[in-house]
């Protein structure tokens, strides 16, 4: 009887490794002399440098397709981290590599100028983002469905109240077919039809096999979208669990967060 031949075991690789990331920032900016020192030759008394690690010694790998909530207080250093994902800016120690397009829904209506028109900001972001002008010509109309702000599409930007801003910028940033999408509590001043909006959407892109880095204080959220969790505390990745693990471990270190 021959033998059976061995299984074999597909793996695919990380779409995001993060290897020892690490970075600082400094509270204090260094005391800079006015005219009156420069021409007096006087030097200001230097306040000490006051320096912290807002994530430090941080590793782990995703794999296409998860989606994964990132869990802690405030202040602990979770929009740090997607921002890093997002290569926003850059680690200070360590290595994150990320073999993927980033559609990063932080700090969301970042990069809208005011002056601009509803129209031309959706143009202008869109092609920033890697959008040729014909897809952005045919997806359109669809964007300004989306954001339900169609009177408004040639008036500044700047006049619009903060919810239609969230509401342009996430029609936008949704439209992009990047595999990665990065989300940061950016839909709390939304109102409550369109968020439950914006999260059908989500669950649209999830399906469709995107890879999802999700921040929330919102436990609901959290579970209704992800599988996996990431705990940080005092910028250090205490746990890397499921997502009810991550949520439990967090509630029982902060009880009353």
């Amino acid at each position: 009887m021959t033998a059976p031949a061995p299984s074999r075991v597909v793996r695919t690789a990380p779409v995001i490794t993060v290897d020892g990331a690490g970075i600082h920032f400094r509270r204090n900016r260094r005391a800079s002399r006015n005219f009156k020192d420069l021409f007096a030759g006087r030097q200001r008394r230097r306040r000490p440098v006051d320096e912290f690690w807002a994530l430090r010694d941080v590793s782990f790998t995703v794999q296409p397709g998860e989606a994964i909530g990132v869990v802690g207080r405030n202040g602990q250093g979770k929009s740090t981290l997607l921002k890093l994902v997002a290569q926003v800016i850059l680690p200070d120690e360590g290595r994150i590599t990320v073999d993927a397009g980033v559609a990063p829904l932080i700090e969301i209506t970042g990069g809208f100028v005011g002056d601009l028109t509803v129209r031309e900001n959706v143009f202008l972001t869109a092609g920033l983002h890697g959008m040729s002008r014909a897809e952005i010509q045919q997806g359109f109309d669809e964007i300004i469905a989306f954001a339900e702000i169609g009177d408004f599409v040639d008036t500044p930007y700047k006049h619009l109240s903060s919810g239609m801003k969230v509401r342009i910028a996430f029609a936008v940033i949704a439209r992009l077919e990047e595999p990665v999408i990065l989300v940061d509590e950016v839909l709390a001043v939304g109102d409550k039809a369109f968020r439950e909006k914006c999260y059908r959407r989500i669950e649209e892109l999830l399906a469709g096999g995107r890879t999802l880095f999700f921040v929330s204080h919102n436990a609901k959220d959290l579970r209704r979208f992800c599988s996996r969790g990431l705990y940080l505390d005092k910028g250090s990745l205490v746990l890397d669990d499921t997502i009810d693990a991550a949520l439990e471990r967090y509630e029982t270190d902060y009880p009353s967060a």
